[in-house]
């Protein structure tokens, strides 16, 4: 009996051990896609950006309008001078959103025309194992 429960124990800390390095792998893999898209905003790439977004992104607002939109509220900003994490928030659900699970990314961000700015980028996996952002907000 002795032996069963060494074996449980054993076969359970794999277990963990294997859901936290896909937890970081997933992390590292969402928190990429977030970096890589925003790098296509910063560099005025709103078109790009919206096709390297998630398929539930492009289904809300169209290619145009997310031109339009982004050119709106990005132009005014100013260059990137300086962006840092400052959390990521696992969830599975958002409201009023499909699929999941999601990475809350927020970075404190300073513009050439706004410092302390606040961007939200919510990277989300795909059906095909890929990650790709979902929502991106800035206040």
């Amino acid at each position: 009996m002795k032996a069963s429960r060494r074996i449980c124990c054993l076969l359970g800390l794999a277990w963990v051990c294997s859901v936290q390095a896909q937890g970081a792998e997933d992390i590292g893999r969402a928190q990429a896609a977030a970096t890589q898209w925003l790098a296509l905003s910063d560099g005025g790439q709103y078109a790009a950006s919206w096709d390297q977004a998630a398929a539930v992104f492009q289904q809300s607002i169209s290619k145009a309008k997310w031109e339009e939109a982004l050119k709106a509220v990005r132009s005014p900003l100013g260059a990137l001078k300086s962006r840092t994490m400052k959390s990521a928030t696992w969830t599975k659900a958002l409201p009023g959103a499909k699929g999941g699970p999601f990475l809350v990314v927020q970075y404190d961000s300073e513009f050439e025309h706004k410092a302390g700015a606040v961007e939200t980028v919510t990277p989300m996996r795909e059906a095909d194992g890929s990650w790709k952002v979902s929502g991106y907000f800035i206040k």
